[in-house]
């Protein structure tokens, strides 16, 4: 039995199970944080950038259109995407909304580009990222000089910018944020004097890491990166595989009896394989191996075996470096023998649905035991023949599900399966190739 087979015809509702062996050997669509980076940084450079494997979910065409929209001459040849940068300064004002669609990374990292613009932009997205929190940005935008409307004090969208001049500032970020982090060093690159972000615990760093790579006045100390007004220079990169959604068929791969698979030309960065170190503890038999280098990105292959699992805790520090995986990680509990607890993951709360108490449902039905907190989880192991599964909208979600499904005896169903797009299209058919079954 085939994994992502549509139901009737429709392809938002597919079915998985069986628990097909995964084995084989395959290379993900580029990285979607990297992605959103290599786009904007190629834009304000002065210069011709040239990028391959750029990821394929919506999210960074939304973060390609918007830049478009600023009169950013973005064209396909062949398998590359040629960006033709004309700095900050040559940016435009755009003649409509510039819509953000449902990327979080979009809006809030581009916040920080059209904050020093000297012209009226409005950032708006659909009605799930419209309810997401935008305050977190709008404070260290205003404290430099900028001017951000909005509803409810701007603290969601759609957001109002009127670029001014801006100045730098001393910020320590309340949560290790990641897309704060970007948005007020992009700022800061437009501002007199230095931008300096300190941030309580580590966060990505792939803006630190290409930006340093691609020249421009940045440097880190520790947990503080410090920038001045300057750009990056135009760049050829292969962006590296996603580990975000290698997370979820390695945990495919781990729950699911006979399984032996090898993920290429992994993005290897420390602040984005937290999972492995999850699932090594939990007794799996994963392993991470270097081999090379792309823009100051580390590069690898992740080798991942069938392992019998134990639960483990997940806390602190280590958590904003696993907090998009923990739906895969959830269900890699609910497979293992003993209790996993997930705590100090408040931020789950607000991603694309409330993942908390989504898990709550969905990790439920898979027989284990879930209990939810303000802060995160517990799961149970579980034990289940079948089951019917729905995203809630929220991709991750869905395709946590259909690992959970694949390994499951019988056939079981996930619905709302569109919203994969936005991250990770082609994932139920990866997920096929790799079952030991498929001819495709």
């Amino acid at each position: 039995m085939n994994s992502g087979r549509a139901i009737g015809g429709a392809p938002d509702r597919l079915a998985f199970g069986g628990g097909q062996p995964l084995r084989g050997r395959l290379r993900l669509p580029g990285d979607k944080s990297i992605s959103h980076r290599a786009l904007i940084f190629a834009a304000l450079a002065h210069g011709t950038s040239v990028i391959t494997n750029l990821g394929t979910g919506a999210d960074v065409g939304a973060t390609a259109r918007v830049l478009a929209g600023l009169g950013v001459i973005i064209a396909s040849d062949g398998g590359a995407v040629v960006v033709e940068g004309s700095g900050v300064e040559g940016l435009t004002e755009p003649g409509d909304w510039l819509d953000c669609e449902n990327s979080g990374t979009a809006m809030r990292v581009l916040a920080g580009v059209l904050a020093g613009r000297p012209f009226l932009s409005v950032l708006s997205g659909d009605a799930s990222l419209r309810s997401r929190p935008m305050g977190r940005i709008v404070e260290p935008l205003r404290a430099m000089g900028a001017h951000v409307d909005g509803p409810d004090g701007a603290t969601r969208a759609p957001l109002v910018l009127r670029g001014d001049a801006l100045h730098g500032i001393r910020y320590e970020l309340p949560v290790a944020s990641a897309q704060v982090k970007t948005c007020v060093l992009l700022a800061g690159l437009q501002a007199d004097g230095q931008t300096v972000v300190v941030s309580p615990a580590p966060s990505r760093d792939h803006t630190e890491r290409m930006l340093r790579a691609l020249g421009a006045p940045i440097t880190v100390d520790g947990l503080a990166v410090t920038v001045t007004r300057g750009a990056p220079r135009p760049f050829e990169m292969a962006v590296p595989g996603d580990p975000s959604s290698a997370a979820f068929l390695a945990v495919a791969a781990a729950i699911t009896p006979g399984s032996e698979v090898v993920i290429e030309g992994l993005s290897a960065n420390p602040t984005r394989v937290g999972f492995v170190t999850v699932l090594k503890r939990m007794g799996c038999d994963i392993e991470l191996t270097a081999t090379g280098e792309v823009c100051g990105e580390p590069v690898g292959d992740l080798h991942v075996r069938a392992s019998e699992l134990h639960g483990t805790t997940i806390e602190g520090d280590e958590v904003p470096n696993v907090i998009d995986e923990i739906p895969a990680l959830a269900v890699a509990a609910a497979f293992a023998e003993g209790v996993t607890d997930v705590r100090d993951a408040a931020e789950l709360v607000v991603k694309e649905s409330n993942r908390i108490g989504t898990l709550r449902v969905v990790v439920g039905k898979l027989g284990a035991g879930v209990e939810t907190r303000a802060y995160g989880l517990v799961v149970r192991r579980g034990a289940a023949g079948a089951a019917a599964f729905a995203s809630h909208g929220d991709h991750r979600i869905a395709m946590a599900m259909a690992v959970a499904a694949h390994a499951l005896p019988a056939e079981s169903t996930v619905e709302g399966w569109r919203v994969v797009a936005s991250s990770y299209p082609e994932f139920a058919h990866d997920l096929a190739r790799l079952s030991a079954d498929d001819t495709s």
